[in-house]
């Protein structure tokens, strides 16, 4: 294999020496090797794509009718605040729902009542440490991201990767909370997510366009979006599903919407619509299915409030 300097990859990609190097020290270019105190990078090898710069993206499909949406939201805002015994029914009711269809989705074959066993801390017999580890992790996930919004803290690539170390927890101690360093393949999906090197840039860019693009959509676009665009990069080896489901649900309960559930018998719709979003930048079915969940959620605490 032919190898170039820093100082070649410089003239060739027309940016800085130094700025070579430092990708060079953050993994960003494949390949490239330290020799003593200087980088070789191999010539094939291609610009990382830079964070830094504004990246265009044209989404389609994220304008949606939210006012009915809105006008249970605003229903249910009229009953606050709620009972304490309201908001611990509906709390548990919640984390039990919510990780198993989420596990579910992912293939863990714990069933509902299952996974309520597991999450008060008795074991099933025939299921695997792992799929108990799993139940219980998401619980724990689940609330640390109510602890965040709590506490108003924004969102951060370190705040995702501590989520994401919460649901590997126990699990894979070596890629818990780490960014990939291996490219990936999804099973079914005509996506192919972006080269591993590429991840820290594109997570980078994903925050400052969640702090900064996205700040003129709609709550429930956003959180859409954060969902999509997250997972659509595939950061992590595993856990990547679980973690932007619970980054869907930040943003909703950061607004004041209830969180929604994803049910496991809607995995191959979600699935579909996922796929249609990263290979055409299409968001209308992921944000239907989404927008459809809400509506179900908000009638849901209705059902109780009223």
């Amino acid at each position: 294999m032919q190898y170039i300097s820093t100082n070649t990859a410089s003239k060739r990609w027309g940016i800085s020496e130094r700025r070579v190097r430092r990708l060079c020290n953050e993994g960003r270019i494949e390949g490239a090797a330290k020799m003593g105190r200087n980088w070789i990078i191999p010539d094939h090898a291609n610009k990382p794509i830079d964070a830094r710069k504004h990246l265009e993206k044209h989404y389609q499909g994220i304008v949606y009718d939210f006012q009915r949406i809105d006008a249970l939201k605003r229903a249910i805002d009229n009953h606050r605040p709620f009972s304490a015994t309201l908001v611990r029914s509906l709390h548990e009711k919640l984390l039990v729902e919510w990780t198993y269809h989420s596990n579910a989705i992912e293939g863990n074959t714990l069933t509902l009542s299952e996974t309520k066993v597991v999450l008060e801390g008795l074991t099933i017999g025939g299921k695997t440490m792992v799929e108990h580890l799993e139940a219980i992790n998401h619980r724990e996930a689940i609330l640390f991201i109510e602890q965040i919004i709590s506490s108003k803290k924004i969102l951060t690539e370190y705040t995702i990767r501590n989520i994401h170390s919460l649901i590997l927890q126990g699990i894979d101690k070596h890629n818990a909370g780490a960014y990939r360093q291996e490219n990936v393949l999804i099973s079914g999906a005509s996506h192919i997510p972006p080269k591993h090197y590429e991840v820290a840039t594109l997570m980078e860019h994903l925050i400052t366009e969640y702090r900064t693009r996205w700040e003129s959509f709609h709550p429930v676009v956003r959180a859409m979006l954060l969902h999509g665009e997250f997972v659509k990069i595939h950061p992590f080896i595993d856990g990547n599903g679980r973690t932007a489901r619970l980054l869907l649900n930040f943003e909703l309960i950061r607004w004041g919407y209830p969180p929604v559930i994803i049910r496991k018998e809607q995995r191959a719709t979600y699935y579909a619509a996922l796929d249609t979003a990263h290979t055409t930048m299409q968001y209308g079915p992921f944000l239907e299915l989404v927008a459809t969940a809400l509506l179900e959620s908000e009638k849901l605490w209705l059902s109780v409030l009223d």
